[in-house]
């Protein structure tokens, strides 16, 4: 099955307007092979529950005030048209340019929310998406195992250079049946931005939270328990 792939969650484009006047740092080669962690697999066999609509995730998202104080939300990009080249990465062109750019997974049930924190370019994304988990799986998997065979590769999107890098992050131990990780950094000229993305799929839920490291750690636990909430 081929699920077509927007893109993957705080992308290039969503990075570069982030970017700050001095490199982040990050704890991963800037040569180290791009692959995300996970674990688990779909079950076969076993009764797939119903999808849940979009309004249903829209009521699991975080908001401010699961946050704290010091969040605020953040109003939605513009999509952006630009055209994107994948340079020295075959299995992401293969995808299409838009695979290695900011937005949403192509699943029919999502929500999203993002947030900035205090005055600084910290960021924090969550996605949710539902479908059966086979087709969750294999739509993440689509993402992640494109970004692993590239060691290193560059995203040429509107006429900026970008070079990516992605380091292996060990698996979360926050629930689920299946958990990616991973650490991407971002470097257009002088200028580095880092973001930590991990998806963790839970039946037929797939939770995605991404930006700065230090607020995916801080609230992925909390994200989760509120989107597989049944009560």
């Amino acid at each position: 099955m081929r699920v077509r792939v927007a893109t993957t969650a705080l992308g290039i484009s969503a990075a570069l307007l982030s970017l700050p006047a001095c490199s982040t740092g990050t704890t991963g080669s800037k040569h180290q092979i791009p692959s995300a962690a996970r674990t688990g697999k779909p079950a076969d066999g076993v009764q797939k529950p119903a999808a849940l609509s979009s309004a249903a995730l829209e009521s699991r998202l975080l908001d401010q005030s699961d946050l704290g104080s010091g969040y605020l939300t953040k109003p939605e990009r513009p999509a952006q048209h630009d055209d994107v080249t994948v340079i020295g990465c075959p299995a992401l062109s293969e995808l299409g340019g838009d695979a290695a750019t900011g937005g949403t997974l192509a699943f029919p049930h999502k929500a999203k929310a993002d947030f900035t924190y205090g005055n600084s370019s910290s960021e924090l994304s969550e996605e949710l998406y539902s479908d059966s988990a086979k087709k969750l799986s294999d739509g993440v998997d689509l993402i992640f195992d494109a970004m692993t065979g590239c060691p290193t590769y560059q995203v040429v999107a509107g006429g900026t250079p970008v070079d990516v890098t992605s380091q292996k992050l060990p698996a979360p131990h926050s629930g689920g049946d299946e958990q990616w990780s991973q650490l991407l950094t971002f470097t257009a000229g002088r200028r580095s931005s880092v973001i930590k993305q991990t998806a963790i799929r839970d039946g037929n839920l797939l939770l995605i939270v991404s930006g700065s490291p230090a607020l995916v750690d801080r609230h992925l636990d909390k994200a989760l328990d509120k989107a597989t909430a049944t009560s």
